[in-house]
């Protein structure tokens, strides 16, 4: 060797590679995570705009300015990223167990207030719709569907059943029943749009089924 080379190729060490590793991932991790979510952006976007037009693996890649490759690293199918993003608003959106303040009708007004209003704000709004209205006749958004709703009324029936344990519903509740009654209150004027979604609704529904299936 010559004694013009480098210092590190002579075997000694040299600072800036000793940083470098501990660089690299944190800069990935950021990307990934951006990356990550522009995807979820993009698909509920596009699902709210698709008006019964299909949406593509290629169509959610090109919105979030990724490769497909991309968001075939982290989901299986185009269904499995429109329920992460769909889940993934509502857990934003909508207060459940985690959020407890240690009453039951103040938990429940809560949830049932947030589930009312973040399905009214504009992209959730239009997606939601979108598959209430193509699930009829698309057996895949159908079971997006199914699968989207069952793990809402999953974190409503445990934030019931915590209500129950605290002596707060009768032992005998029903709870599945209360859940239907939420939601049924909830599509119904969803979709039709007869009465409102509003703080007076949910609080009105919240009082009738405390009272009605209060614990002794």
């Amino acid at each position: 060797m010559s004694g013009t080379e480098p210092q590190a190729a002579q075997g000694q060490e040299d600072p800036a590679a000793e940083q470098a590793p501990s660089s690299r991932p944190h800069t990935g991790r950021r990307r990934n995570e951006a990356a990550h979510r522009a995807i979820l952006d993009a698909a509920l976007r596009l699902l709210a705009d698709s008006d019964g037009t299909p949406v593509t693996i290629d169509a959610i890649a090109r919105t979030a300015g990724v490769g497909k490759q991309t968001v075939y690293r982290w989901w299986p199918s185009k269904g499995a990223v429109l329920l992460d993003a769909l889940t993934d608003r509502a857990d934003q959106d909508v207060r459940g167990p985690g959020t407890e303040t240690g009453t039951l009708r103040s938990d429940l007004r809560a949830f049932v207030a947030t589930t009312f209003d973040a399905a009214q704000r504009s992209t959730t709004a239009s997606a939601l719709r979108t598959l209430a209205r193509e699930a009829a006749r698309d057996p895949h958004l159908a079971e997006l569907m199914q699968t989207f709703t069952a793990t809402r009324r999953t974190a409503l029936r445990e934030l019931l059943s915590r209500g129950r344990e605290r002596g707060e519903l009768a032992d005998d509740a029903d709870l599945d029943l209360i859940v239907d009654q939420v939601y049924g209150v909830f599509w119904y004027r969803f979709l039709l749009g007869h009465a409102p979604l509003d703080p007076g609704a949910a609080e009105r529904l919240t009082d009738s089924l405390v009272t009605g299936n209060a614990g002794a």
